[in-house]
């Protein structure tokens, strides 16, 4: 990494206004103009377009402060997860007192769930709102990285959106990190849309497909308000996803199959619908699967462009895919970065409260399918926390999705920890998407269709196509016996076992009773 003070990267090209240019500071004389207590707005979303240089140098300024017995933390708001050089070091220097909308740092985490850091779990597309509400108190600081500042002191976007839009029109005062690692070729790529107002005063956004462009291609920050500039070169930290397994192959044949199913029955075009699809491991063995189906022709509407969404747009299989951010590894970055301009007019990254935007979402009929930690047997999901208590990322914006989705898939492997947790449960410790807004459950075991079924139907479904064989028979057992002892017939549970399961694993270390 560099974080270099002086005008040298007028001359690169990176920062071609000379008004900004002279605002080029190191990064450690920026982080100097963060305070305790502040409210810091900054860039990132899954791995991508965070800054990369100031949060490391805040993290200097908050330890040293600590070691003298000063308190300093600040509250902090993203796009998304970010990395160990935003969240990681901030947290580990005890610097954050909140965290919002979602994070994925295993420090932070720690924290959260040990009661030293406050945290706000939000559904994605809300977060702009709630900020130009003001219902999040005032936005004191943006800490954006852009990947270059036109002649006319436009912004150019890096690798991902998220909420910089909000963070630079809302902050009091902003820092920009210009980071020449991102390629230039990024210049023209982004949709970054201002039209969005809060009522009653919100218009009709006028995006019918996912390829549109109804905005602008750059962020726009009045320069008075910049009161920094740090140059960088340093990457973002995406990390490699692991190749797709048994487990993830048969998830991902499970899920094709069915849509093959519903083109069959006409109730899919043959070209689908948008495709959502949420990060890891095994929406990536589904977007892998999509690929060699003999589907073509496909879109997406998602938030994140992962290697498998990557694969799909290189191989032709996408014609078209649009996002806030990139989540990419190692060998697709420098695919990316040696033919970004061979990709812009395919790929779009636009501000996630359009990308995630749930009107949006509806009316193109996005095909949504998103990773859990659990389901119980009426089709209820926890996507967010272990046992009912602990944190594990957030809900991110899988509610946006599935809540409006033409369809809207869960996917998880059957069971967790070597076999000893399952992830079909009587009843989820946790509820982040209601049986209302789940259309289809997957597991290695199979899929469940639980659409047009009443609660016990859905129950017999999930059991029998989801529940891995190890504890298929005690969930049958528990459905039976709930039907004739509960205390209503409609959705029938049994409230002194319903969490049983749960409790067992934390004494014992199994859900399997002995």
């Amino acid at each position: 990494m560099t974080a270099t003070g002086g005008a040298g990267a007028v001359a690169a090209g990176r920062i071609r206004h000379a008004g900004l240019a002279r605002k080029v500071v190191p990064a450690d004389a920026a982080a100097a103009l963060i305070a305790p207590g502040d409210t810091v707005g900054m860039s990132g979303f899954t791995g991508s377009g965070y800054p990369k240089a100031v949060p490391e140098a805040l993290a200097s300024r908050i330890s040293a402060a600590h070691a003298a017995g000063t308190p300093f933390r600040v509250n902090v708001w993203t796009g998304a997860s970010t990395a160990p050089e935003l969240d990681g070091v901030l947290a580990a220097a005890d610097g954050i007192d909140l965290r919002l909308p979602y994070q994925s740092d295993p420090v932070t985490r720690r924290k959260i769930n040990a009661g030293e850091m406050d945290y706000l779990d939000v559904h994605l597309s809300h977060v702009a709102q709630l900020a130009w509400e003001g219902f999040l108190g005032p936005l004191d600081v943006a800490v954006v990285e852009v990947s270059g500042i036109t002649a006319d002191g436009d912004l150019i976007p890096s690798s991902s959106v998220g909420n910089n839009k909000t963070w630079l029109d809302r902050a009091d005062r902003v820092i920009l990190e210009v980071n020449s690692w991102q390629t230039a070729d990024l210049e023209g790529l982004h949709d970054i849309y201002y039209g969005t107002a809060l009522p009653p005063d919100r218009r009709p956004i006028q995006l019918t497909a996912p390829g549109d462009r109804i905005g602008i291609p750059y962020l726009r920050c009045p320069e008075d308000k910049v009161v920094a500039v740090v140059e960088t070169s340093s990457p973002d930290r995406n990390s490699r996803l692991a190749p797709p397994d048994e487990t993830s192959r048969r998830i991902a044949g499970h899920l094709v199959e069915f849509l093959e199913h519903e083109v069959a029955r006409g109730r899919l075009p043959e070209r689908l619908l948008p495709l959502q699809s949420g990060v890891g491991n095994v929406a990536n063995a589904v977007l892998a699967g999509l690929d060699v189906s003999g589907f073509q022709g496909l879109t997406a509407f998602t938030e994140v462009i992962q290697d498998g969404m990557f694969d799909l747009l290189t191989s032709g299989t996408v014609s078209v895919a649009s996002a806030t951010a990139f989540s990419l590894g190692p060998e697709a970055v420098v695919e990316f970065h040696d033919n970004a301009a061979r990709y812009r007019d395919r790929i779009v990254l636009r501000p996630q409260e359009i990308s995630n935007h749930p009107e949006l979402v509806r009316r193109l009929g996005v095909l949504a399918m998103n990773g859990m930690i659990e389901a119980d047997i009426y089709g209820n999901v926890n996507s967010t926390h272990l046992m009912g208590s602990r944190i594990q990322n957030g809900i991110g914006g899988s509610g946006d999705f599935a809540r409006n989705a033409y369809l809207s898939f869960f996917l998880s492997p059957s069971t967790a920890k070597g076999g000893v947790i399952s992830s079909i449960v009587p009843m989820v410790s946790h509820v982040d998407h209601t049986e209302h807004d789940v259309s289809v459950l997957v597991t290695e075991q199979g899929l469940a269709d639980l659409r047009g079924l009443p609660p016990r139907k859905r129950a017999r479904a999930v059991i029998e196509h989801c529940a891995h064989p190890d504890f298929r028979p005690l969930l049958q057992d528990y459905a039976d016996r709930a039907e004739h002892r509960a205390y209503g017939r409609h959705t029938p549970h049994l409230l002194g076992e319903a969490l049983s399961w749960h409790t067992r694993f934390l004494e014992t270390g199994t859900m399997l009773p002995p």
